[in-house]
């Protein structure tokens, strides 16, 4: 078996298609039927927006018969299929792109010679046995990552709540890199994504338990009309740079953990705005600042860290510690979170939140 890297036009791979010198062997699809309009959206934005799409795969031989040499898609195949729908006027672009609501014809003719001439890679396969080029896939689907629920809501979803989450990710990605609340490889598998729509979640209800059900239901339900898009970005926007401002010491420290940041920015956001469902939940008004004293607060918030980055669990700050260890997603842990974080900042919680969580 060799293989060798090419590159071809999205124009060349189509001529060939249509030439029938490329030819798409449905024996080794994956899945089955087409993309739905989201995905393909998404997709065909990718190649408008000139960003690359992962490999395709061709298998190359001798057509005796025709006596011909001739090329068959193994891999990549609902990615063609959708360019030549595209190409083919069969869908619109949806969701947020700048490209929304336009076929291929609508778009204009310099963009429409971008799109072509779009460069794809591909690896041909040459000199194998059919078996061996099933056993090679075989092979490296063994190493494939299924993807996440986040990136599961991000390939079907493509509308307003989706592309606020996805800008806001790429205005905050400098902060989570930062101050360490992700990884690199976290952040491309859209870790920063599911934390700000947890966020978002807070915003609406206060501090409930979460589940991938539950923020897929977020996405579906703001799909169509994202009312609060500009006012949960500034709420969010603002409470970050809050953070970068007066909390430079809580830089790759335990508050940085992605559910304790999250209780920060929830409370935070009630503190300055107000969340109607924590006021009830807490008895705590909002304030309209972030907090009085931000030195105070800082020190207060890094002796939470501290303990929690030692397990404290019999220390002052034990019901904070309790609800960083197990089920961070669920309501007691957040509550016990984000009543600590609130007296940080400055806040009166009432004694029966400690009490009722103990």
């Amino acid at each position: 078996m060799q293989i060798t890297t090419n590159n071809y036009s999205i124009s060349e791979i189509v001529g060939m298609i249509d030439r029938r010198e490329l030819i798409i062997n449905s024996d080794y699809q994956r899945g089955s039927g087409l993309w739905p309009e989201g995905p393909s959206s998404y997709f065909i934005d990718t190649i408008l927006e000139e960003f690359p799409f992962p490999k395709i795969y061709l298998y190359e031989f001798m057509d005796r018969a025709e006596r011909q040499l001739k090329r068959e898609l193994v891999d990549g195949q609902q990615r063609i299929k959708t360019i030549q729908r595209y190409l083919n006027d069969e869908f619109a672009i949806r969701g947020f792109s700048r490209w929304a609501g336009m076929r291929f014809s609508q778009l204009d003719e310099e963009t429409q010679d971008r799109f072509r001439a779009y460069t794809v890679s591909a690896d041909v396969i040459r000199n194998a046995r059919r078996s061996e080029i099933l056993q090679m896939f075989r092979r490296m689907n063994a190493y494939t990552l299924p993807l996440n629920e986040a990136e599961k809501r991000h390939s079907s979803f493509q509308g307003a709540f989706k592309w606020s989450i996805n800008d806001l990710s790429d205005d905050l990605s400098e902060f989570f890199q930062e101050y360490q609340v992700f990884t690199d490889r976290q952040i491309v598998r859209m870790a920063d994504a599911e934390l700000l729509a947890d966020t978002i979640l807070s915003i609406r209800e206060g501090v409930v338990s979460t589940s991938p059900s539950i923020l897929t239901n977020l996405y579906e339900k703001n799909n169509d009309d994202y009312l609060e898009r500009e006012p949960d970005r500034e709420k969010i926007r603002s409470s970050v740079e809050y953070i970068i401002e007066n909390f430079a010491d809580l830089r790759g420290s335990y508050l940085m953990k992605p559910y304790a940041l999250h209780s920060l920015l929830t409370a935070l956001i009630h503190k300055k705005y107000g969340i109607e469902a924590i006021s009830r939940q807490f008895g705590v008004p909002t304030s309209n600042s972030f907090c009085a004293d931000p030195r105070r607060a800082n020190e207060r918030l890094v002796e939470l860290a501290r303990a929690h980055e030692a397990r404290e669990r019999d220390g002052p700050f034990g019901i904070y510690v309790w609800g960083t260890a197990g089920g961070t997603n669920r309501a007691p842990r957040r509550m016990a979170r984000v009543a600590a974080i609130l007296r940080a900042l400055g806040s009166e919680v009432p004694a029966r939140i400690d009490a009722d969580l103990a």
